[in-house]
């Protein structure tokens, strides 16, 4: 005979802890009284629920609630200083490092640029001791560091793939290493799938279990979130999109030794300067147009430029860029059917809404179905945030976890 197992009087507790912290998180310091009627328990168990937690330091009082008649009501907020984690973003320049609090808050950050004949190791633990020294604490006061990179770590091997451009990344043993040199648990993700994260829990894609967002700075890249989880695929590059074979490019062969394909080639960043070219438009004066601008910050320049005044060549070039954008989008589509597409990275956020509706119109034109086309809104390093988040994601699990107290 089966049946369900009744909730023991200690689960439900921990159930109703974890629930009452992840409603302080949401919505900042609360009173008993709230938290009662928010969890639906009684006031004297939301009372001993607080006593406990407060005990247990994953809860402070934080202030007094006025503006009522009597007395002000207490109010409780989680410990900042019960858990502290660190992410970084790791990219061809350098090291972006940051720290944050239990609550999220970034309390310390660092940048380290790339410097020719260093490890991946020692610049790993440069960046990282540079944030933990300016969030005032210690290395082992972190509970658990993220570390994003382009391409991904193959689970089978360890080895980092679909990032040749990455110096000094592809030791077979680096793995080993950094677990060895640093004194807490490390997670590694894919940068792009790191900006989904972001998304996801605090930015345009809240809500939504399944989407695609489409990265686009110095490469073409694609996060799959399916069912509300990351599909990463079986060695990591699910997502590749930028070596995807397009119509209206040639084929490109030998795709992993060339670093490109054809989605790339059709509408990476390189492509934004010569398509405008080709309409007559200059690149806008400033420092984007010297002869030290990087790719995407003069693909950024002119499609800023062409957003602002949407006419004549400018409306051109931001159609011409669409429909190559769209071409891939719709490939992703037709096999994923994703609710939303969220369109993340400086380049075409730099078009606006302008070239996200002309996306969107050649999308329904170029798909069996008709996503909704959403702008990024974490735009502060989307990849350094979902770093963060996707740490304080494992570490509250931990925490919170009051079973093992």
């Amino acid at each position: 005979m089966t049946g369900t197992t009744p909730g023991t009087p200690s689960l439900l507790r921990v159930m109703n802890d974890r629930a009452a912290l992840d409603l302080l998180l949401e919505h900042g310091p609360l009173s008993r009284t709230r938290i009662g009627r928010l969890t639906g328990l009684s006031k004297p168990t939301a009372s001993q629920l607080l006593a406990r937690l407060e005990a247990a330091g994953l809860v402070v009082a934080s202030g007094t609630a006025g503006g009522r008649p009597g007395p002000n009501a207490q109010l409780y907020g989680v410990n900042p200083r019960a858990a502290h984690v660190a992410g970084l973003d790791v990219t061809p320049s350098g090291i972006v490092a940051a720290v944050a609090d239990l609550t999220g808050e970034v309390i310390g950050s660092h940048e380290l640029p790339y410097a020719e004949g260093t490890g991946a190791v020692d610049r790993v633990t440069r960046a990282l001791g540079g944030a933990v020294e300016r969030a005032g604490l210690r290395r082992c006061d972190i509970h658990r560091v993220v570390i994003a990179t382009p391409g991904s770590f193959d689970p089978r091997t360890g080895a980092l793939r679909y990032a040749d451009h990455l110096p000094g990344w592809h030791s077979p043993t680096l793995l080993e290493e950094l677990a060895a040199a640093l004194p807490m648990p490390v997670g590694y993700e894919n940068d792009v799938n790191l900006a989904a994260v972001a998304e996801q829990r605090l930015g345009a894609a809240r809500g939504h279990g399944d989407f695609v967002l489409l990265w686009n700075e110095e490469g073409l890249g694609a996060a799959l979130v399916l069912g509300g989880r990351l599909h990463r695929g079986w060695t990591g590059g699910a997502g590749e999109v930028g070596f995807l074979p397009v119509p209206g490019h040639p084929l490109v062969r030998q795709v992993t030794r060339v670093n490109s394909g054809g989605y790339q080639e059709l509408a990476g960043v390189q492509v934004v300067p010569g398509m405008a070219a080709a309409l007559g438009i200059g690149a806008p004066p400033g420092p984007s147009s010297g002869p030290a601008a990087t790719p995407v910050a003069a693909a950024v320049a002119l499609l800023a430029e062409a957003a602002e005044h949407p006419e004549g060549a400018n409306l051109l070039l931001l159609q011409r860029y669409a429909t190559a954008l769209a071409t891939g989008i719709a490939s992703l589509v037709a096999v994923l059917d994703p609710e939303i597409v969220v369109l993340s990275g400086a380049v075409t956020a730099a078009g606006g809404d302008v070239l996200r509706e002309l996306v969107e119109a050649e999308l329904a034109d170029l798909a069996p179905s008709r996503p909704r086309l959403v702008s990024g809104t974490v735009c502060d390093r989307p990849v350094l945030r979902g770093a963060l988040e996707s740490a304080l994601a494992a570490t509250r699990d931990e925490v919170f976890d009051t079973s093992r107290r």
